[in-house]
């Protein structure tokens, strides 16, 4: 079952109230806030900035204009959608790709952090265990409105070991209009949500370990590479034909994300000197 608005889920536990509060907004609000107290808390202790609102102003630099990039690489992920719909697709309230949203608002803090003079990684350690954190939450709002970020059809029973329900789900009055028949789909964004929570727990554990300035941040596209890698194995997206393989945009980029994470892992491994 899905619940698109906040109404749907006060109706389900029995609550006559009505909230037309969209559920997956309302979990990309959470997320971002809690990302942002995170990233907020990791660069009072590791950067040196007489600018209190630093980390809180880059963090909404970076979300809005990770906004438009996760928008931007989702109509790049479906061309011809794009072309034969053009304002539907630029105004819907679906539709985002959040690599394109990672390496837009990335490259936009980065810029901020440059101009006032505060050192880029360490903005980026800063916000890796946050940016995990909230990447885990963020998925919660797209299990729950059913907003189209599923995995592909079950053909096979559940394990006897697994719920059913966290083996196929039919996302009954999900927020796309979609209509799934049983046994359902994978709910992959359960699995992102719980490989995420797992990500975040490696990341907060190693933040205060001593290594050289963007070394957690290597650690960080590693663990994010692996993890959209490994579920796009078993999700829909568009695919693109490249030198005999049928690839998404996801896979290509979480493998480049690995290849840097383990580049930037190896490079900053040892602690610099005093």
């Amino acid at each position: 079952m899905a619940f698109p608005y906040l109404t749907d889920v006060l109706h389900a536990i029995g609550v006559d109230l009505t909230l037309p509060i969209p559920t997956f907004g309302l979990l990309v609000g959470i997320a971002f806030f809690t990302g942002m107290s995170l990233a907020t808390k990791e660069a009072r202790r590791i950067i040196k900035v007489d600018d209190p609102d630093f980390m809180s102003t880059a963090c909404i630099i970076g979300f809005l204009t990770g906004l438009l990039g996760a928008r931007l690489f989702h109509l790049l992920e479906y061309p011809r959608d794009f072309m034969a719909n053009p304002m539907g697709m630029l105004f819907s309230r679906a539709g985002f790709t959040i690599f394109g949203g990672l390496i837009v608002g990335a490259l936009s803090a980065a810029w901020y952090a440059r101009k006032k003079g505060v050192p880029i990684p360490l903005l980026l350690d800063a916000a890796a265990p946050g940016l995990m954190l909230a990447y885990a939450i963020g998925r919660i709002g797209c299990q729950v409105s059913g907003d189209g970020d599923w995995g592909i059809e079950v053909t096979s029973a559940a394990p006897s070991w697994l719920p059913d329900w966290l083996w196929a789900q039919t996302y009954d009055g999900n927020i796309a209009g979609a209509t799934i028949p049983p046994p359902g789909v994978y709910p992959t964004p359960i699995y992102e949500t719980l490989m995420s929570t797992l990500a975040f727990a490696i990341l907060w554990k190693l933040r205060k370990q001593a290594h050289s300035p963007g070394w957690l941040f290597g650690v960080y596209l590693l663990l994010a590479g692996i993890e959209r890698f490994l579920i796009e194995l078993i999700r829909v997206n568009s695919k693109y034909s490249l030198f005999g393989y049928d690839v998404t945009q996801a896979q290509l980029i979480s493998s480049a994300c690995i290849v840097a994470g383990l580049f930037v892992i190896w490079r900053r491994a040892a602690p610099r000197p005093a």
